[in-house]
């Protein structure tokens, strides 16, 4: 039963650190909004921060599947194919998801936002249930 402790220490640790990189990712494009950065700059942070959250993401949904948790696996599945989705269709010739020829052109920015507004709140959530069910957890085995 310790296991399933782990499982959410380890899924409250892991959504929190998704929960700071959505945070990033909208301060990065807020800034890039504002002209506070220039395209390239802000393109190559977002870049290469994206394969570790698909990681850490794609693990974390992993972990829920093997210890049989199906609900919570479900609510984790489609942002985890949607990261993945993200990572395989790349243009040919665009540096990545977030590419600084095409950032602003035909709202992509925009877009860009309401995608990392979206992961900010699902991450929220979803630490707070990460927490409700760790809370559960260790009432009901005191008892």
């Amino acid at each position: 039963m310790a296991e399933t402790l782990v499982l959410f220490v380890f899924s409250l640790i892991n959504t929190g650190s998704l929960l700071l990189l959505a945070v990033y990712y909208v301060i990065t494009l807020s800034d890039l909004e504002c002209d506070y950065l220039n395209a390239v700059d802000c393109c190559e942070r977002l870049n290469w921060w994206l394969l570790p959250e698909v990681i850490a993401h794609g693990i974390l949904t992993l972990a829920l599947l093997l210890m049989w948790h199906p609900v919570l696996f479900l609510l984790n599945a489609p942002l985890a194919a949607w990261n993945v989705y993200r990572m395989m269709t790349v243009p040919k010739g665009n540096l990545g998801p977030y590419d600084p020829a095409e950032i602003h052109n035909r709202g992509m920015l925009k877009h860009h936002m309401q995608e990392s507004m979206c992961k900010l709140a699902f991450n929220l959530v979803i630490f707070f249930i990460y927490l409700y069910c760790m809370i559960i957890y260790l009432v009901r085995t005191d008892s």
